[in-house]
């Protein structure tokens, strides 16, 4: 009972999170999750990949929720969605499989270091934030926004993010109005989730290390508890983005990513000394 009110917890943070900022709450449960297989003494080789995947599985349904608020306010541009769609699927994929061959910590590392560069960004850009940016004119070509999505679906699967950290920034360099960006974040969203859990699931498959109520690298008690919270309060994080500046989202996305990153990085500090 006990685990299972921290897990609906969790969905709770990462739910409002997935709403308000557009990031399918990973850079919530990522974190939270490590700590928790920790502490539950999951073996060390495989709770993150295990964290990272179960994310990745809660971000499917975290993003119906999100995104169907946020179509509604019409904050959500479909013709991006389906020219980065493809990309998106393919690089998720291949994130799966990158994530697996590396061991546990160096991934901890990674996505510490990834999150602290994406704070910088965020926070720099939201001192020219205006909600009154517009789309046209500013987007590169259709080719181009088909290869960024491989990109960013191959660094999301890896880091267990809906994308936002990447898409949100993308956009935003491109002029997209902030509610915009995270609107179509949040529907890009569900595809890096879908491709990035079914190959984790496929990856950690026959992994001898695993426990129980677990389908490859995705663990089902942690998934049930956390979407059961997770897509209630997605909803809500969607109607509070379209409510609050541009400038406003921009600076909370960066204190989060912060947050984050030094926390993943300080917990391996001694993994960076030996190397």
């Amino acid at each position: 009972m006990e685990m299972l009110f921290i897990y609906l917890l969790v969905g709770v943070i990462a739910g409002s999170t997935a709403g308000l900022l557009g990031i399918g709450g990973g850079l919530v449960v990522v974190p939270a999750l490590v700590l928790i297989f920790t502490a539950i003494n999951l073996p060390q080789e495989v709770l993150t990949h295990m964290a990272v995947g179960t994310s990745l599985a809660t971000i499917v349904l975290t993003s119906l929720s999100s995104v169907w608020t946020h179509n509604l306010k019409g904050g959500v541009n479909w013709r991006l969605f389906w020219i980065m769609t493809p990309g998106i699927l393919a690089g998720s994929w291949l994130g799966g499989i990158t994530a697996d061959l590396l061991p546990g910590a160096w991934l901890q590392l990674l996505i510490g270091a990834f999150a602290l560069v994406m704070a910088v960004r965020m926070w720099v850009s939201s001192a020219g934030a205006s909600s009154l940016q517009h789309e046209k004119d500013s987007l590169p070509s259709s080719f181009i926004l088909a290869m960024a999505g491989g990109g960013i679906g191959w660094l999301a699967a890896i880091f267990g993010i809906g994308g936002g950290a990447l898409t949100v920034p993308f956009f935003s360099h491109f002029r997209v109005k902030m509610q915009t960006a995270v609107g179509t974040s949040a529907a890009l969203g569900l595809p890096i989730a879908i491709s990035g859990a079914l190959s984790f699931a496929v990856q950690g498959w026959n992994n001898t290390e695993l426990p129980k109520w677990s389908s490859g690298y995705i663990y089902w008690p942690a998934f049930l508890g956390i979407v059961l919270t997770s897509i209630l309060f997605a909803r809500l994080g969607a109607n509070v983005a379209h409510r609050v500046s541009a400038k406003i989202l921009k600076q909370c996305f960066a204190v989060l990513l912060c947050l984050v990153g030094a926390r993943f990085i300080w917990q391996n500090l001694d993994l960076l000394r030996a190397f």
